[in-house]
């Protein structure tokens, strides 16, 4: 049946009727189309000759459905008739009548982009690569021939140029002749064909092409108009092989300058051509173009304002008032010439500075100095394509200099956003004449400078709100402005709002107030949107707190309010209309509750009834928590109850985000209105809080542990809400103590729950005391409790005990002694952890001996147990210092075998003390100091390292006699002191600020100079060192980054010496000391790349030093695919010119097969490092201009063809 079908298909085709072909030919398409057809051998010559036919059909229709017959037909026929249309297609372009050439011309570009296999490319292109080359070059071959055939080649190229190294030096010749043709659209084609060809060059054939191009320019006598086409060459050439044209920079770039300074006014194309070259060198081979960077920024800012047939008269500093005039006089002036492209020149020489903007931040100081107040001057550019490109230039010199100080807090002297604010003047200044301009084009530009400047420099329009307040309310006022620009303005506003002191906009609140509130009626959504954002931050500026600043802020609070109610009350209109209406409501009753007495009553049941709708019900719940928090006590009576117990039903809720807001705006309204919510409704939430506490959602769980509390420690809470706390939440929470995921905010909030319920009254001490202390008794099901459980248990059993008064803290104390005298290890380890605990908080020096109980415990042959007393005897200090830590000192002197576990006691007073801010006494200072330091040179590393972070944790206390003493020891003759000092550094610097800061900052070059010490372990101490003070406090080392990152990179070497044989008898054992320091040392590196990325050289690390670490061992690897992911987002410039030799150590690490008889462990470890190097070449595969490598796209390719790799690799792209 299909047979015949088919055959009524074809033989319609070849009727005289027109329409009857056609809808034959549609018929025929929709069979190709379908997935089960299939044709033999005589059915498929038929297919292909009678679909060649149509393609000369006189009906245009026709032919054209005749060429999409062609992409299904490709994939359902065999190689020899795919061959051999090919073949008779290139016969119609070559020697058919002009009126089939077109038609033959889209039918081969057709086929060529349905060929999807190797096999079918290579046959096709045996055929159909002489025929083009033969169109492309022959001496009777019309122009039009020439380019069709250069046209299809061009495709061929981009597909299958790999394909075609055999043919390459041929393909290269034909088409380098032809870059000399008399004709322009020959030349071009051929400038792309180039392109396309390059990127499958080899390195020899790259250079003749190169070489063949650059002497063309050079020559002389030599067309104008071939000197374009050899530059525009040029250009190509470096944006379709990147960092490969690099080693022929030197070659170029000096010719190209040259052009581009000589050249005459006639010949503006020659200047754009090659300012376009230049741009592309700066983008795609960034290391080797470094050189001339200072010369092409000094080119680039002449041609930024090359204007040979206009000369601006204008003052620069003509007075505002006189604006208008210069509106309507600037039509009159403005120089209009069809003629002119100059316009071409200053837009190339834009966006070539906007090239070396974005790939040089080291040069941003340079730049401020330079091209900064050029491009401020060039706003008043008169064509608008090229002041959109000033604008985004700008921009991006902006982007730049936020990107170089991210995270930075301080502003250096002649640092980038030091220098930018220099400016600031001068670019509101030129700002504001853009402002005043006609152009929409223009004003939006205006705005987006402005946007991006508040990002990058909050508080920096301070000085200049007055004269920024007419431009935006022209831009929401204007007749002609559209919605792009009200957007724009808006957006400008509301950060500017948000990011300066409310004062600074006070004088102008009923300008800006009146246009902002008139956008929030505008029918475009979007706009209206952002106007209720706006209205929002005008709220908190209006009445930033209760006292106020002596500005009356009551005549804005009706007209906010009667905009938004109209919006609130509005049901048909977009989600996000919904939601930021919703949220403004809400500040607007926290912050002018007390102005709006009839209003509430009615805006506070459209806000319920918002609750009620689910796609606006978490923005409703967030705004009530915003209602609550009000420290005017919004009366909310009329709506209360019904709100507690919508409220209270989201707890079931699936959607997470909901539970959560719901479990804050809860407590805020508990807080509140709790005395006028009654105990039904504290029983309901309670019972529903309680299904939320588990250590699966630990943040949730804190939430809900903190509204239990809420609710308990409200004195009106009647027994029944005690009662459902008992039954309810306290078997939650006995549960959760268990988990070893416990930890933070969570546990915190646990202690205090167990706190309100002795407070509450409602659970008796010793009930809760038995079962904490029984929750820590292992189970038939479960087995023994972490480690991590006991020490959550003993923080709650302190606090229930400092809760329940003396008394019972007291027999509590006795009753934990009694326990060390027992066996029980699971027992003595808890008590000593709650003894621990609890001394912590409490002074137990009335319980005589308990020291000395607790020390006895050292001797126990259980680790655990031996810590936990360690643990407990510091703690106890803590709570006594002038008691206990004098015995803690002398026994160290007199206990040699029980150092290490005193030594633990000693840290643990110290790290409290230091968190605490608490002094010791000087005289224990002195005692301390002297015991830790005749400890420096402990063989033991354990020791070392304990004191060393006690060390450390002084010094955080008593910075002045610390910092002194430990440079002292920098040059001690012993190794380990000289770690061990070091390391205490390491130990005293925190992320917060500290008056160690400022004494130690002089210092830090005698300590982290030790990675160039002659021990390894000094290196490596000084190594971690300055890890953390590049993650801390990374200003602090910034001036010393030149000195120490050569040190740094040095210790990421293999090094032979540190590598030994370890004679094992049967076998021998390679042992490298090197390996923990290069880990290190990379590790350092990952930190410098977030914290101090502008001192970092990427481009002289990545080579040699990254890709060593690439091959080297697995605990190597791994932070240095961490490095090379960040270096490929960070800096892509950097990573490109070494793409090619980073894919091999890559390559090996994905392909590497573990030994069969490998342990679990060892399979783990490489599927973990597998994943790591996919990581990070899929970061390398996201980077611009990465598909010029070779290597990587054979890696691709083959990381595609292998099922196991590409589903990793998949998962990894998509995380």
């Amino acid at each position: 049946m299909a047979n015949l079908q088919m055959a009524s298909i074809l033989e319609k085709m070849t009727g005289k009727d027109k329409d009857y072909r056609y809808m034959a030919t549609s018929d025929l398409l929709n069979e190709l189309n379908k997935e089960g057809f299939k044709a033999d051998s005589d059915l498929e010559i038929k297919l292909s000759n009678i679909i060649l036919q149509q393609l000369d059909d006189v009906a245009g229709d026709v032919s054209g459905l005749a060429v999409k017959c062609l992409a299904p037909l490709v994939k359902k026929v065999g190689e020899p008739r795919v061959v051999e249309m090919t073949n008779k297609l290139c016969q119609k372009l070559l020697n058919g009548k002009d009126q089939h050439r077109d038609i033959a011309s889209i039918a081969l570009k057709t086929i060529i982009a349905e060929i999807s296999t190797p096999s079918l490319a290579q046959s096709v292109l045996i055929s159909l690569s002489p025929q083009l080359i033969r169109g492309i070059t022959g001496g009777g071959t019309s122009t039009e021939i020439k380019c069709e055939c250069l046209d299809i080649l061009c495709d061929v190229l981009h597909k299958f140029g790999n394909l075609m190294a055999t043919d390459h030096e041929i393909l290269l010749n034909a088409l380098l002749s032809q870059l000399n043709s008399n004709q322009a659209s020959v030349r071009k084609k051929t400038v792309s064909c180039i392109a396309a060809l390059s990127s499958s060059l080899s390195d020899d054939l790259l250079a003749k092409t190169t070489i063949e191009v650059v002497r063309n320019v050079g020559s002389k006598g030599i067309k104008s108009e071939l000197i374009r086409t050899n530059i525009q060459m040029i250009g190509a050439l470096s944006r379709a092989v990147g960092y490969r044209f690099g080693p022929h920079l030197g070659d170029t770039v000096p010719v190209l300058i040259n052009y581009c300074t000589v050249a005459s006014e006639n010949d503006e194309e020659l200047q754009e051509y090659s300012l376009q070259a230049l741009e592309s060198f700066l983008l795609r081979c960034p290391r080797d173009i470094s050189s001339y960077c200072d010369q092409i920024l000094h080119l680039a800012l002449e041609h930024l304002s090359y204007d040979p047939n206009f000369t601006d008269n204008m003052e620069e500093d003509t007075d505002d008032e006189n604006h208008e005039e210069e509106e309507e006089d600037e039509s009159a002036t403005e120089y209009t010439d069809d003629e002119d492209v100059s316009w071409k020149v200053r837009r190339a020489a834009a966006k070539c500075l906007a090239a070396l903007i974005v790939s040089r931040p080291e040069m941003l100081c340079k730049l401020y100095e330079e091209a900064c107040p050029k491009l401020i001057d060039r706003f008043k550019e008169r064509e608008e394509n090229v002041k959109m490109d000033v604008f985004n230039t700008f921009i991006e010199l902006l982007r730049q200099t936020g990107n170089a100080s991210k995270g930075q807090t301080d502003m250096d002297e002649l640092s980038p956003r030091w220098l930018l604010k220099q400016e600031v003047g001068k670019i509101v200044k030129s700002i504001n004449r853009q402002l005043r301009e006609k152009s929409i084009k223009t004003k939006v530009g205006a705005f987006s400078v402005l946007k991006e400047l508040v990002v990058v420099l909050p508080d920096c329009l301070a000085d200049h709100i007055g004269t920024l307040i007419p431009g935006i309310e022209k831009a929401l006022n204007d007749k002609s402005s559209t919605s792009n620009l009200k957007i724009e303005a808006l957006i400008f506003t509301r950060l500017v709002l948000g990011s300066h002191s409310p004062r600074v906009f006070h004088p102008y609140i009923k300008d800006l107030s009146s246009p902002v509130l008139s956008a929030v009626g505008e029918r475009y959504y979007k706009v209206t949107a952002e106007a209720l954002r706006v209205c929002g931050e005008l709220v908190r500026v209006v009445r930033p707190n209760l006292e106020g600043f002596g500005f009356d802020f009551k005549p804005y609070v009706h007209p906010i309010y009667n905009a938004l109610m109209s919006r609130l009350t509005n049901q048909d209109q977009d989600q996000e209309v919904k939601e930021c209406a919703i949220t403004c409501m809400g500040l607007v009753i926290s912050t002018f509750g007390d102005n709006l007495g009839t209003e509430l009553h009615a805006c506070l049941p459209v806000l319920v009834d918002r609750m009620g709708n689910e796609i606006t019900r978490l923005t409703t719940v967030k705004a009530f928590a915003v209602i609550a928090a009000s420290p005017l006590r919004i009366d909310l009576s009329c709506v209360l109850h019904h709100v507690i117990a919508e409220l209270t039903g989201f707890l079931r809720k699936a959607n997470r985000a909901l539970r959560q807001a719901t479990l804050g705006t809860l407590n805020s309204l508990i807080v509140a209105y709790g005395d006028k919510i009654g105990p039904s409704a504290y029983e309901a939430i309670i019972v529903e809080l309680s299904t939320l506490i588990s250590d699966s959602d630990l943040h949730m769980t804190a939430l809900a542990l903190e509204l239990c509390c809420t609710l308990m420690a409200d004195k009106r809470s009647s027994r029944n809400v005690g009662s459902a706390v008992r039954n309810r939440v306290l078997p939650q929470a006995l549960t959760l103590i268990k988990s070893s995921l416990l930890q933070g905010q969570a546990l915190l909030a646990l202690q205090k729950f167990f706190a309100g319920l002795v407070y509450s009254e409602n659970t008796s001490f010793d009930a809760l005391l038995e079962s904490l202390l029984s929750s820590a008794k292992p189970s038939p099901q479960s087995g023994g409790v972490a480690k991590q459980a006991l020490y959550s248990i003993a923080q709650c059993v302190a606090v229930l005990c400092l809760a329940a008064g003396d008394h019972k803290c007291s027999s509590t104390v006795k009753m934990l002694t009694e326990i060390l005298k027992d066996d029980g290890t699971t027992n003595s380890h808890l008590a000593l952890l709650c003894l621990g605990e609890i001394g912590r908080r409490k002074d137990l020096s009335s319980h005589a001996h308990i020291e000395t109980i607790i020390i006895e415990s050292f001797q126990s042959p259980f680790e655990e147990i031996k810590s936990a007393a360690s643990y407990a005897l510091g703690n106890i200090a803590v709570g006594n210092l002038s008691k206990y830590l004098p015995f803690i000192l002398d026994q160290i002197d007199n206990q040699q075998k029980k150092q290490y576990l005193l030594l633990h006691s000693l840290k643990e007073v110290i790290v409290r003390q230091s968190v605490d801010k608490a002094e010791f006494q000087d005289s224990s200072v002195e005692k301390i100091l002297k015991l830790l330091f005749n400890h420096c040179e402990s063989e033991e590393e354990g020791v070392r390292n304990v004191v060393a972070e006690c060390l450390g944790k002084i010094a955080l206390i008593e910075p002045v006699k610390l910092i002194p003493a430990l440079k002292l020891r920098t040059t001690s003759p012993a190794a380990f002191t000289r770690a061990t000092v070091v390391i205490a550094v390491k130990y005293s610097i925190v992320e917060r600020p500290e008056k160690i800061d400022e004494i130690i900052y002089p210092e830090i070059a005698s300590f982290l100079m030790l990675i160039k010490d002659q021990d390894r372990h000094v290196r490596r101490a000084a190594v971690l060192a300055l890890s953390t003070f590049a993650h801390n406090k990374p200003n602090l080392i910034k001036g010393l980054l030149p000195d120490l990152l050569p040190l740094l990179y040095d210790q990421t070497i293999v090094k032979k010496e540190l590598i030994r044989t370890v004679d094992l008898g049967p076998f021998k054992h390679i042992v490298d000391d090197g390996l923990e320091l290069r880990k290190a040392a990379f590790e350092c590196v990952d930190t410098l790349l977030d914290s101090c990325l502008d001192q970092v050289n990427p481009s002289s690390f990545i080579v040699p030093y990254l890709k060593s670490g690439l091959d080297d061992h697995y605990d190597v690897k791994m932070p240095c695919h961490l490095i090379l992911s960040k270096l490929a987002d960070k800096c892509p410039s950097a990573v490109l010119p070494v793409l090619d030799s980073l894919v091999d150590p890559l390559q090996k690490t994905i392909n590497f097969k573990p030994k069969q008889d490998a342990v679990k462990q060892e399979v783990d470890r490489n599927e973990d490092m597998i994943r790591s190097a996919l990581r990070a070449i899929a970061s390398l595969n996201r980077i611009s201009g990465g598909d010029s490598s070779m290597k990587l796209k054979n890696l691709m390719s083959e990381i595609s063809k292998s099922p196991t790799l590409w589903d990793k690799y998949y998962s990894i792209r998509n995380e």
